[in-house]
C-alpha cells in the first residue's frame, strides 16, 4: 500500500516563513526545534485549527454558533486532512465534584456493578452516586471534605455590631451584608457580642434562612434572614467571590476530611452494600492495580457484561503508568502530565480510526521509565490505523519516531523555517541544532561539590510518605527524581515546610501558572513598562500616560487592542487588523515621539536580547539581564505571557527571584518545554547560583541534569501506595555503579 501524506502548502501563521511540508499518515511523527521556533504554530495553530474548523463546518449553521470557534489559519491549503483530536497538557477541571472515577466513566460502571451484585440491595445505580441526593453523605454534601470556620478569627466578640466586628469584605459596618444584621431589628447594635444571650448569639451566628415575623421599615420586602456561618458557607466559600478573597478566607477557614463519611463522599446506606466485603467507597480508595485484582475475583453471573468494561478502562490507565491513582482522587489535584495521560487512555479504547492525534510534549513531568510506557500507548494508537503527531524535545521520543520535522533555526523572528524532514537515521546526519544536541553526550559529574550542611526530614507522614526520613544536602545542586507519583512533590513540600520552620530563606517555584492574563507581557511582569514610559515622557516632555495603550495613548479606533473583532453570528468571528494603528495598539499621533530614534512601538517589538543592548545605560538593564540568564532572550517585550509553556513561565518566575545569596531554591521541573540546546545554558545558570552561595534542589527527570548534579535523591520504587520510599541518596557516580533499577539503567 502506497504511503499517504497530509500536505501543507505555504503556511505563514505566526512566525512561519512560507512552510511547505508533508506528514505521513498512519505513522508516528515528532515535530521538534528550540522553544519558539514555530512547532506549535505549524501543528496546533495551522494543522489542528484547520481540521477543527472544517469539522465544525459540517454541522448545521444553527448549531455552529454553540461550537468553539477556530480562526482560519494563514495557509494556502492543506490536503488529505483527517479529523484532529488534540490531547493537551492542560490540567483537568478542578470542580470539587469531579474525580478520576467520574472523568474516566469507571465509577459509572462501578455504580452499575454494585447496584446489581452488591448485598444487601440498597437501590439502582444512581443511588451510588455522591452527586445524587440518594447517595451523597448529608454532612459534606458529597464533597468528602467539610469546611470549618474559626468564628473567633472572623468575629471580634469584644465589639458591638456598630464597631465593625466582622473582619471580611462586604460584612464591614455600613456595607450591604452588615445591614442584613443591623436592619433586622433583632440586635442591640451597641451591645458587645460577648454580652449576647444564648438565643441572640445563635441567631447571629447559626440561624438557618428564614422570613422575619415583624421586620422593621428598613428591612427589604423579599429578604430572608440568615446567620453568619451558614451565610458564609452558602454565598462565599463555594463561589467566585470566595476565590477573589482566598487570602482572607485562609485566615479563618480550614478544610478537613468529613468525619461522617471519612472522605468517601457517600452515605452510610450506600456504604452498607458490599461485594466480597468491600463497599463502593472502599473500591474507590484502592489503587488501580488493586482495583483490577478486586474486579477480577467477582464471579456473580450478573457481572459478566460489566466486568470487561471496567477492566479495559482500568488496564489502559495502568499500561500508561497511572497504576498508583485511585478513582476517588479529585481531578483538580492531578498534574498536567497525569491529566494528559488520562486523556490518552480514553482514546486507546476508542473504536474510531484514521484520526490524527496531536500531543503537546507528552514527556513533560515523566521519568524515563514512564516515557517507555507512553511510547507503548502511542504505538497502540498508531497500530489502530491512526496518525500520531507529537510536539516534543525528548530524545527517547524522537528516537521512536517514524518521521521527524525539525523547525528553526532560532526562536521567534529567527525561527519559522523547516530545517529537516525525514527519518531518524537521516536526521542524525543532518546538521541542525537539534540533531547536534541529540548526539552530544553529557558526562556524569566526576567532581561533585560536597554538602555544606543538611536539612533533616524526620518521620514525615504526608501523602504517600510514611514515617519518611532523609537528609537533604545544602550548598550544592541536588536532584530529586523518581517515577510519576513516587513522592517527589510530597518530599518537596516537606522540604519547604521544614526550611520555613527552621527560619531558612527558601524560594519555591512550582509549575502553577503565575497570575497572568491576556495583557501580561515580560515587561509588565518584571514591572519595567512604567520605567520605559517615563524615559519617553522625560525625553519628549509629555505625560507618561501617552505611552500606555491601556490609557491615553490607545488607538481611538480599536481602543488599544490592535484588532477589530466583528461578530459574524454562526460563522467565525472576523478578526481584522485595525486600519488606523495597523495593529500597533497606539494612537498614530504618539509615534512622532521617539527615544534614541525609536518609537514606543519599535521598542515593544524588540526581543529581550535586543533590548538589553539598547538599554545598556539604564539601571533596569540588570532586570532584563535576568531573562537572558534563564534562557528567555528570544521573547518579545510585548509577547503575551499566555503563549508561554509551563517551563518558560517557571523560568520567568525564577528570573524575578534570582541573585538572593544563601537562599534555598526549590524548583519543580525547570526543564519542562526546554530544547536540548537550551539545557546547557540552564546548567551554567544553576552552577553560577550554587557557586554564588545558594542551595539548589530540583524535582527533575531530565538525564542531563541528573548526570550533572552534585547529589541525587531517588524516590520510589513505583507510584502511589507503592512509592514514598527513599531508594537512593548520593552522588551521580555512586548511582551509576549502584544496584538501582529505576534511574541507573537510563544513565
Amino acid at each position: 500500500m502506497e504511503k499517504e501524506w497530509i500536505k501543507i502548502k505555504n503556511a505563514t501563521q505566526n512566525n512561519l516563513k512560507n512552510v511547505t511540508t508533508q506528514i505521513p499518515k498512519h505513522q508516528l511523527t515528532v515535530v521538534t526545534g528550540v522553544s519558539g521556533s514555530g512547532k506549535s504554530s505549524l501543528i496546533f495553530d495551522t494543522l489542528a485549527a484547520e481540521s477543527r474548523r472544517e469539522l465544525n463546518d459540517t454541522f448545521p449553521s444553527f448549531l455552529q454558533k454553540y461550537l468553539p470557534k477556530y480562526g482560519r489559519p494563514i495557509v494556502e491549503r492543506i490536503e488529505n486532512l483527517p479529523v484532529a483530536i488534540v490531547i493537551e497538557q492542560k490540567k483537568l477541571s478542578s470542580n470539587s465534584r469531579s474525580t478520576v472515577g467520574t472523568y474516566t466513566d469507571i465509577y459509572t460502571f462501578l455504580r452499575l456493578l454494585f447496584s446489581r451484585v452488591g448485598k444487601p440491595f440498597v437501590g439502582y445505580s444512581d443511588t451510588f452516586s455522591f452527586n445524587h441526593p440518594d447517595g451523597k453523605c448529608p454532612e459534606c454534601d458529597g464533597l468528602g471534605t467539610v469546611t470549618a470556620i474559626d468564628i473567633h478569627k472572623l468575629v471580634d466578640f469584644d465589639k458591638s455590631l456598630n464597631e465593625d466586628p466582622i473582619d471580611f469584605p462586604t460584612f464591614h459596618t455600613g456595607f450591604w451584608r452588615w445591614k442584613r444584621y443591623a436592619d433586622s431589628g433583632l440586635f442591640d447594635l451597641d451591645k458587645k457580642i460577648n454580652d449576647y444571650s444564648a438565643d441572640e448569639l445563635h441567631l447571629l451566628l447559626y440561624a438557618p434562612q428564614q422570613k422575619l415575623k415583624n421586620p422593621p421599615e428598613k428591612w427589604p420586602h423579599t429578604a430572608l434572614f440568615e446567620g453568619l456561618i451558614p451565610r458564609m458557607k452558602r454565598s462565599i466559600l463555594h463561589s467566585d467571590e470566595g476565590k477573589r478573597h482566598q487570602k482572607q478566607l485562609d485566615r479563618f477557614v480550614t478544610v478537613e476530611t468529613c468525619p461522617v463519611c471519612h472522605g468517601s463522599r457517600v452515605n452510610e446506606r450506600v456504604r452498607s452494600c458490599k461485594i466480597s466485603g468491600k463497599s463502593i467507597a472502599d473500591a474507590a480508595m484502592l489503587s488501580l492495580d488493586e482495583l483490577l485484582a478486586f474486579i477480577g475475583e467477582i464471579t456473580d453471573p450478573l457481572a459478566i457484561d460489566i466486568k470487561p468494561e471496567i477492566q479495559k478502562r482500568v488496564q489502559a490507565l495502568i499500561d500508561i503508568g497511572l497504576s498508583y491513582l485511585t478513582l476517588g482522587r479529585s481531578t483538580g489535584s492531578l498534574s498536567g502530565g497525569e491529566a494528559q495521560r488520562i486523556r490518552i487512555s480514553k482514546y486507546i479504547n476508542s473504536a474510531l480510526n484514521d484520526m490524527v492525534y496531536i500531543l503537546d510534549e507528552p514527556s513533560a513531568g515523566l521519568h524515563p521509565k514512564d516515557i517507555d510506557r507512553i511510547i507503548h500507548a502511542l504505538l497502540s494508537l498508531k497500530e489502530k490505523g491512526n496518525t500520531v503527531i507529537l510536539v516534543e524535545h525528548n530524545p527517547q521520543l524522537i528516537r521512536c519516531a517514524d518521521y521527524i520535522l525539525d523547525m528553526g533555526p532560532g526562536a521567534g523572528e529567527a525561527g519559522g523555517k523547516l530545517q529537516f524532514a525525514g527519518d531518524y537515521s537521516k536526521f542524525l546526519q543532518s546538521d541542525t541544532l537539534t540533531s547536534q544536541a541529540l548526539q552530544t553526550d553529557i558526562k556524569i559529574n566526576e567532581h561533585p561539590r560536597q554538602p555544606k550542611d543538611f536539612l533533616s526530614i524526620t518521620d514525615a507522614n504526608f501523602h504517600n510518605l510514611k514515617d519518611f526520613s532523609a537528609a537533604i544536602p545544602l550548598g550544592i545542586m541536588t536532584v530529586i527524581c523518581g517515577v510519576a507519583g513516587s513522592g517527589k512533590s510530597s518530599l518537596g513540600e516537606m522540604i519547604r515546610q521544614t526550611a520555613i520552620e527552621q527560619n531558612q530563606e527558601i524560594v519555591a517555584i512550582s509549575q502553577k501558572i503565575i497570575g497572568i492574563n491576556l495583557r501580561s507581557t515580560p515587561l509588565t511582569y518584571l514591572d519595567l513598562f512604567g520605567k520605559i514610559r517615563d524615559l519617553f515622557a522625560k525625553e519628549n516632555k509629555v505625560s507618561a500616560a501617552l505611552f500606555s495603550y491601556n490609557s491615553k495613548g490607545a488607538c481611538p479606533r480599536c481602543r488599544g487592542k490592535g484588532v477589530i473583532v466583528s461578530d459574524m453570528a454562526f460563522m467565525d468571528d472576523i478578526v481584522t487588523t485595525c486600519e488606523v494603528c495597523h495593529g500597533a495598539r497606539y494612537d498614530p499621533a504618539v509615534l512622532r515621539y521617539t527615544y534614541k530614534e525609536k518609537t514606543i512601538v519599535d521598542i515593544l517589538e524588540m526581543t529581550v536580547n535586543e533590548s538589553t543592548q539598547f538599554f545598556s545605560d539604564q539601571p533596569f538593564k540588570k532586570r532584563l539581564g535576568t531573562l537572558l540568564e534563564v534562557g528567555l532572550g528570544y521573547l518579545k517585550l510585548n509577547q503575551s505571557l499566555t503563549t508561554l509553556s509551563g517551563g518558560e513561565l517557571q523560568r520567568l518566575k525564577l528570573a524575578s527571584q534570582l541573585h538572593k545569596k544563601g537562599t534555598i531554591y526549590l524548583l519543580d521541573e525547570p526543564t519542562d518545554g526546554l530544547h536540548l540546546a537550551d539545557m546547557n545554558q540552564l546548567l551554567v545558570l544553576f552552577n553560577q547560583m550554587v557557586d554564588g552561595g545558594s542551595s539548589l534542589i530540583l524535582l527533575e527527570h531530565h538525564l542531563s541534569l541528573i548526570k550533572q548534579a552534585d547529589w541525587v535523591i531517588e524516590m520510589g520504587p513505583e507510584g502511589g501506595s507503592n512509592g514514598g520510599e527513599l531508594m537512593f541518596s548520593g552522588s551521580p557516580q555512586e548511582l551509576a555503579i549502584s544496584a538501582d533499577s529505576i534511574t541507573r539503567p537510563y544513565l
